[in-house]
């Protein structure tokens, strides 16, 4: 066990928001342990509240897949700067969470240091980029994985690892047996629609136009249906508002996922983590992922060993809701995916249903929690 009178010190590495929302909760459920620990770290402003002292902000670069290439010499300038952080300080744990392709190297650093590295959020490798399960086991002290799935297959490959639940779902007080949307009065021409066009610049700036040009059609065919678009925060919603197409209205909501999703009758969702939360408030959606077309089909659908991408599809084992991952220009299929299931009552309450019964299992515990006793156990 560790020492009651000593104060650790433990590093934590997020590069993007959700990753920065997951090290924030952990931090404030290790606050509530006996034991004294400072926190440091690269991260964002809810890593910071939670009382993380930041040597650099890293959520505002975030991407994803072969966008982060843009990324890269910054990144490059960070990860010495980290190193040499390991080197001349004492830390007694580095706690890396999500972004493989940016924590790899952390992770990397804190061996050098003969730091021990618990990683949160498994890696996906299971979907694509398998061969860096070698990476994954030279400098993983232990994995905390957030899908059911996930513990048997990195077991099986040499990591030591459990399944905590999803931190997703940690700040979601709910009775998941009264979220399912039943549609009773439903009609097309009244639906409620969220967009959520995601988090990061890179979603943002690929997604929104297209996810606008889907509602000015649907308003074209539902005259009175309603829209709000979501933001995680002010600057988000700016970035939201100064984008706006001509033709375009909605309401803007500086909300959480679920609570934007309890409210809509179907969800226009940025690929994500984001899809789990939308998917506990039983609100049937189409997610999408721009990409280029000629990058998917160079690099992408080459290194993708997965049937679906979306995570609801791939716990489903079935496309449960439409994915356009990636999704190439045209809103057409889009379209047409959403006015069938808008015309399918019975098929809105099934879908509903299941998305419900989808993310059951990993509700039932609070990560940051189960997270935060993995921590503990780890200190020296």
């Amino acid at each position: 066990m560790p020492e009651q009178n000593k104060t650790y010190r433990i590093f934590l590495s997020a590069a993007e928001p959700s990753g920065d929302a997951h090290c924030a909760g952990l931090i404030n459920a290790l606050k509530q342990s006996t034991y004294d620990i400072d926190f440091v770290g690269v991260g964002g402003q809810k890593m910071a509240e939670a009382g993380c002292k930041l040597i650099e902000t890293t959520t505002t670069k975030a991407a994803m897949m072969y966008k982060a290439f843009r990324h890269v010499f910054h990144f490059y300038k960070l990860i010495k700067r980290i190193t040499s952080f390991l080197k001349s300080n004492n830390v007694d744990l580095v706690i890396v969470c999500d972004s493989p392709a940016f924590n790899f190297h952390v992770a990397k650093a804190a061996k050098k240091a003969n730091i021990k590295t618990l990683f949160y959020i498994a890696p996906q490798l299971w979907a694509w980029a398998g061969w860096r399960i070698v990476k994954l086991r030279k400098y993983c002290d232990k994995l905390c994985c957030g899908l059911p799935f996930e513990q048997e297959w990195f077991s099986k490959r040499g990591i030591d690892v459990v399944f905590v639940g999803n931190p997703m779902l940690d700040q979601l007080d709910l009775d998941l047996t009264t979220c399912r949307k039943q549609y009773a009065d439903f009609e097309p021409e009244n639906a409620c629609f969220a967009l959520m066009p995601g988090s990061r610049p890179a979603e943002i700036g690929a997604l929104w136009v297209p996810m606008q040009e889907i509602a000015v059609r649907l308003k074209q065919k539902y005259a009175n249906a309603d829209f709000t678009a979501v933001a995680v925060d002010a600057d988000r919603r700016e970035v939201l508002e100064a984008s706006k197409i001509p033709g375009f209205e909605c309401k803007y909501a500086i909300a959480s996922v679920n609570d934007a999703a309890q409210a809509a009758d179907f969800a226009i969702v940025a690929s994500g983590s984001a899809t789990l939360q939308v998917a506990a408030a039983g609100c049937p959606m189409v997610i999408m992922y721009q990409s280029s077309r000629v990058l998917w089909h160079l690099v992408g659908r080459w290194i993708v060993r997965t049937k679906y991408l979306s995570l609801v599809n791939i716990l489903a084992g079935k496309e449960l809701v439409p994915e356009f991952m990636p999704y190439f220009g045209s809103i057409e299929p889009i379209l047409g995916a959403m006015e069938g299931f808008l015309a399918d009552r019975e098929g809105l309450v099934r879908v509903s249903g299941e998305l419900v019964e989808l993310v059951r299992p990993l509700a039932e515990n609070k990560a940051c929690e189960q997270v935060g006793q993995k921590v503990v156990e780890m200190l020296p």
